[in-house]
């Protein structure tokens, strides 16, 4: 459908159009002429119908289009494709019967309805799937990927088959109130518990020191078992190092055991954790787990060495100590003529020139320990640039200004998590010298000075090496301010303690280092998950170098090898050794520098994963709970034949007729053209077979 609008131009014009064209035609015509009188006529009409369309192209109005689609209501169908659907089927359900069920569902409701299916583990798939083989349940994550997707089209009912187990995501029914429609459920798996025993969670540090007592507490849990004694057992690196047997009290038996071991030998240490299985069992799969303890031979010490009383203080401390590893000792510079420095890793600076520290300055100079440097309103600026050359400070009065810290994208001496990056982005300011700054040869800067709205080069927070010592200056105070806005705004100070903790430990990084370092991102991968290894490499000067190829050769308990060559990435070397088959495995890597051999090897695990072999009975409130807060209905799989009917009689159910509005402007429309050249070649033709041309 087409009509014209006329904006800011008055449809007068139209008549005036229409009147400049009739006396365009009478001045022409109006005298008699060697013409007859119809042709003069047909000949003035012409004119008058020409001059009015070129009218209105000069008054060039716009054209409004309408069109209006019909969008048929949408049904969705997610199906449930998780392991726990035919490991938990009640007596007499036929999984592959019942997809093949919900598959008539398209064609019951025909061609009135568009119909989309899908299957969902840990992930959302399009299509209905009978291999039921997904070993994680998200079916939050299911509904946000259905929400997003159809947002803004007519969604007209959203069909959820599934057993209500979930083990991975948020809780569904906080999602399901984002979906604006009918979520009709089909309640699949048996609510009736069965015999099994499993541990439920395991709670450890992943480091302890040598020679002190640790806990690791295990979540023993039973069904249907009451009366049965729950053999627990733990061993260390395939050796028994604790037992005990617990009786089960109830039919839901549940209780945490915190077993106590000892710290006997330093390094990686694996501990599996298992529960005997017991006569009729549902399943052995949920009975063991294990994990990897780190020892070490002791803490890493760090001095924090003050002038006076800080805020900032206390915030690094805390964020320090977060890491086990690491043990903090605050003292003013007054007291430092007591201080041992021989017995630290790390000396942070606070606000302090190259006098106040004279006590200690010869050791750490000698010594190569590390130092990090934190600049303010009370720092000397000479003494700052005289003791290091990472950055430099040039200022000619004391004043100070504030400065927004602005992640660098081509800083790789460590890595942030996302999160944190986005967090320290948007923190407050903190106060900096006023002045100009600049960098030396080798230095690696993580966070810049953002002035105002204007990004600088200006480092506020920088790496460097100085004969085989690492620097770090941090340019600005009010790292409290930090905590404070991170913990109003998002409920903890995760971002600040990471920046803090993973600035120490690169500085500490130097202390006992080995030359070539091999180790995996996690010490117990899940099944199917990639594996990941990392490795680096130091040169005679320790610095990080990755010129010759690194080689790895993983082996399984079973005797099977696999060998690979790792990746380049920024100044190290990563490998994504991809999904491997459950079990243990050993590593041995190589490399060569020059004439120098460097061997490094280790252990991972890869455990199957028994999530969905962790609770047996389905959650139907769930589903009921669903299906009536959206205004939908629960049904069982035995009632899936009455599932079109249901939709159908949804009276909310419709087709949506949505309309297309489109503005264009005339003088855009070709034919007019065409029309206005056809009009003036027979005015034309008609003038010339009389002659009057």
């Amino acid at each position: 459908m087409f009509s014209l609008t006329w904006g800011s131009v008055s449809g007068w014009w139209l008549p005036a159009g229409l009147l400049l064209g009739l006396a365009y035609a009478w001045l022409m015509y109006r005298k008699p002429v060697d013409l007859s009188k119809n042709l003069r006529f047909i000949l003035a009409a012409i004119r008058v119908v020409t001059v009015f369309f070129i009218t209105v192209l000069l008054i060039s109005p716009l054209v409004k289009s309408v069109k209006y689609e019909p969008q048929k209501p949408l049904v969705l169908i997610a199906q449930d494709n998780s392991s726990s659907i035919n490991i938990f089927k009640p007596a007499g359900f036929n999984s592959s019967t019942f997809i093949d069920d919900l598959a008539k569902l398209k064609q019951e409701l025909g061609d009135k309805y568009d119909v989309q299916e899908f299957n969902f583990d840990k992930d959302l798939h399009p299509g209905l799937s009978k291999s039921f083989g997904g070993k994680q349940t998200d079916i939050a994550g299911a509904l946000h990927q259905l929400n997003d997707r159809f947002t803004n089209q007519n969604i007209g009912a959203l069909v959820l088959a599934t057993d209500g187990l979930y083990n991975q995501g948020n809780d569904p029914q906080y999602e399901a109130r984002n979906i604006k429609t009918g979520i009709y459920t089909i309640a699949l798996g048996d609510t009736t518990a069965k015999r099994d025993l499993l541990i439920g969670n395991v709670n450890y540090n992943k480091t302890a020191f040598l020679g002190n007592d640790f806990v690791i507490e295990v979540l023993a849990t039973a069904y249907q078992s009451k009366g049965e004694n729950m053999s627990l057992s733990v061993t260390e690196d395939g050796k028994q190092v604790y037992t005990q047997s617990i009786p089960v009290t109830g039919n839901d038996f549940k209780r945490i055991i915190p077993i106590k071991l000892n710290a006997a030998k330093k390094g990686l240490r694996k501990y599996n954790i298992s529960i005997a299985p017991i006569k009729n069992e549902l399943s052995a799969q949920n009975n063991s787990e294990t994990v990897y303890v780190e020892v070490l031979d002791a803490r890493q010490k760090v001095l924090l060495l003050y002038n006076g009383p800080h805020p900032d203080l206390t915030v690094i401390k805390q964020a320090i100590e977060t890491n086990k590893n690491f043990e903090v000792k605050a003292s003013s510079i007054a007291d430092a003529a007591a201080v041992k420095p021989a017995d630290y890793s790390l000396v942070v600076l606070y606000q302090l020139s190259a006098g106040e520290y004279a006590p200690i300055k010869n050791f750490i100079a000698k010594s190569k320990i590390p130092v990090w440097y934190i600049v303010g309103s009370q720092s000397n600026l000479q003494a700052v640039n005289s003791e290091q050359n990472t950055v430099r400070i040039s200022a000619g009065r004391a004043e100070t200004q504030e400065v927004v810290p602005l992640p660098a994208n081509d800083f790789t001496a460590f890595t942030l998590s996302d999160s944190a990056r986005k967090k320290i982005a948007v923190f407050p300011p903190l106060v900096a010298p006023f002045g100009s700054y600049g960098t030396a040869a080798g230095t690696s800067v993580l966070l810049r000075q953002k002035i105002g709205a204007v990004a600088t080069t200006y480092p506020l927070l920088a790496f460097g090496d100085e004969a085989g010592r690492r620097i770090a200056v941090l340019t600005g105070e009010g790292i409290w301010r930090w905590q404070l806005a991170e913990f109003q705004n998002y409920g903890n100070r995760n971002a600040t303690d990471e920046l803090l903790s993973q600035t120490v430990q690169y500085l500490t990084a130097n202390a006992n280092r080995q030359r070539f370092r091999v180790y995996p991102a996690r010490n117990v991968f899940d099944e199917g998950e990639s594996v990941i290894l990392n490795a680096e490499l130091y040169n005679d000067a320790l610095e990080l170098i990755n010129t010759p190829d690194v080689k790895i050769e993983l082996k399984s308990a079973a005797g099977k090898s696999y060998s690979f060559l790792f990746t380049r990435t920024g100044q190290s070397y990563q490998l994504d050794a991809g999904p491997l088959p459950v079990g243990e495995y050993t590593y041995n890597a190589s490399t060569q520098n020059g004439k120098q051999d460097f061997k490094a090897s280790g252990q991972f695990t890869i455990k199957q994963l028994n999530l969905e072999a962790r609770q047996s009975a389905a959650n139907h409130t769930l589903l009921n709970g669903l299906a009536k807060q959206s205004g939908g209905q629960m049904i069982k799989p035995s009632q899936i034949n009455q599932l079109a009917e249901l939709i159908r009689k949804n009276e909310d159910i419709k087709t949506v007729v949505y309309e297309d509005k489109h503005y264009s402007d005339l003088i855009d429309m070709k034919w007019l053209f065409v029309l206005i050249l056809l009009l003036l070649s027979t005015e034309w033709f008609l003038r010339k077979r009389e002659g009057k041309v």
